[in-house]
């Protein structure tokens, strides 16, 4: 991780996952589901939690946006594409509602305890397995 990496992870107010992300934590994750099933994971996920409010389900598009009302304030858009029969992408962008343009990390670490949950729902592929 370069210093501007450093720097822009901790003075950003926004974070995403994309498959070649120069942060290990904020890469794309995979799992053998299909994207039905995925969708209603997340679904499950955010609506299981008081932490979280669904705000939009677009089943057609495969998108989810969720506000974060306990803690920091944050606005997350989740996004499930179904690559192959039975492996399915889901990335995350997060944005920080804050008076500053910085979160200190935070919406990186909001991804990071996504994935952890859904993690524990849905079977994950490791890279060797794609």
């Amino acid at each position: 991780m370069g210093f501007r990496n450093t720097i822009s992870k901790y003075f950003s107010n926004h974070a995403e996952t994309q498959d070649n992300h120069w942060n290990a934590s904020l890469q794309t994750h995979y799992y053998k589901t299909t994207k039905e099933k995925a969708m209603q994971a997340l679904e499950n996920l955010f609506e299981q939690s008081s932490k979280y409010d669904i705000h939009a389900i677009s089943k057609e598009h495969g998108e989810l946006s969720i506000q974060v009302k306990k803690g920091k304030k944050a606005f997350i858009i989740a996004t499930v594409i179904m690559v192959r029969p039975y492996q399915t992408a889901i990335d995350f962008s997060v944005t920080t509602e804050s008076q500053l343009p910085i979160d200190f990390g935070y919406s990186t670490k909001v991804i990071q305890q996504l994935y952890r949950e859904i993690n524990k729902a849905l079977p994950f592929i490791t890279k060797q397995d794609r």
